[in-house]
């Protein structure tokens, strides 16, 4: 009976130390739990990075709980905020200007692409009527609502010798939309971005490209907005959203073949498409001189045209302290 005893007390050691673990490792999740920052994202459908930080679990090892809300452009995504549909989003300047000249929000970090590279991937498709910049006179050119789309408008024309008032600008909520109204001929002139969606322009009739943006004298900057209340609330969470964002980017960079199958997975983006716009398109999470040169370039013009009433002081909308936290070597811009 007494071997019995102590054979059983030997066997019953191990399993009170697993409940025990068990019991600890529960309370370390709930507190990891507890600590996680939950953030409903604003995204597109053409943009890898968030869904490879999702996918890859490089959201959860920084304790962000992220969830990806889409959209049809970037500007819808930033529009977003302001009925908190999304707490964090991205876009070019202008969405983020207009974003943070109307309210409690702050630019949180560049994401990079003011290149010439970057501005290749921007085409004008026009009618076949239209073979020369001054054969827009009249005509109706298609833009996205809330994108810097009219500011590019505004630049191209002006370069080219034509004014804004002689053509006629139509706002479209979609790229989708505005490749129907320049197929159906309801508008004669378009900017679209994207391997997939210009794509569709290969023997389409009656359509051809004019130019691209690399041919003119804008460059899209982007960066990532989000609400000053999230941002006081939580510095440390929006830091580590920050670097696993760019831990994201980083790993595209190195994985472009994964990306395009992941991609295709989530969206049914074309893996060829992803594979053509992937070098053009790499994010790179900081914030440099030019970054907000950009921005204040922007803001200029948005004032002087009336989209933004009331102007601001640019630096006061820029809170950079969780990505020198995060990212303390890219971020080179000095006030």
């Amino acid at each position: 009976m007494k071997k019995t005893f102590i054979g059983s007390s030997l066997l019953l050691l191990p399993l009170s130390i697993v409940i025990l673990l068990s019991g600890c490792n529960s309370k370390e999740n709930s507190a990891a739990a507890a600590d996680s920052l939950k953030i409903k994202i604003a995204d597109i459908n053409t943009n890898p990075t968030f869904r490879v930080a999702l996918d890859k679990g490089i959201f959860a090892k920084h304790g962000i709980d992220a969830e990806l809300v889409n959209f049809g452009t970037p500007a819808e995504g930033v529009n977003a905020l302001f009925i908190k549909q999304v707490d964090v989003a991205y876009g070019a300047d202008f969405p983020l200007l207009n974003a943070v000249a109307k309210g409690d929000y702050s630019i949180i970090a560049s994401a990079g692409l003011a290149t010439d590279e970057a501005a290749t991937e921007w085409k004008l498709f026009v009618s076949d009527d239209i073979q020369k910049p001054g054969d827009l006179l009249g005509k109706k050119l298609s833009f996205m609502r809330g994108t810097f789309l009219p500011y590019l408008w505004d630049e191209y024309l002006k370069e080219n010798n034509v004014a804004l008032k002689d053509v006629e600008l139509i706002g479209q909520g979609a790229f989708d939309e505005a490749f129907i109204a320049l197929k159906q001929g309801d508008v004669d002139a378009a900017w679209f971005s994207g391997s997939a969606l210009v794509d569709k322009f290969e023997g389409l009739k009656g359509v051809h490209e004019l130019t691209d943006m690399s041919k003119t004298t804008v460059r899209l900057g982007m960066g990532i907005v989000t609400g000053n209340e999230l941002l006081k609330n939580n510095p440390e969470g929006i830091k580590n959203f920050l670097a696993a964002v760019d831990e994201a980017a980083t790993y595209i960079t190195s994985h472009k073949e994964e990306v395009a199958n992941l991609m295709y997975k989530e969206v049914k983006q074309p893996k060829e498409a992803t594979l053509k716009d992937l070098p053009n398109n790499l994010w790179e999470v900081g914030f440099t001189q030019a970054a907000f040169d950009s921005l204040a370039n922007q803001k200029k013009y948005m004032v002087s045209a009336g989209i933004i009433e009331k102007d601001f002081d640019l630096v006061a909308k820029l809170n950079l302290d969780p990505l020198k936290k995060a990212l303390p070597e890219k971020v080179t811009y000095k006030k």
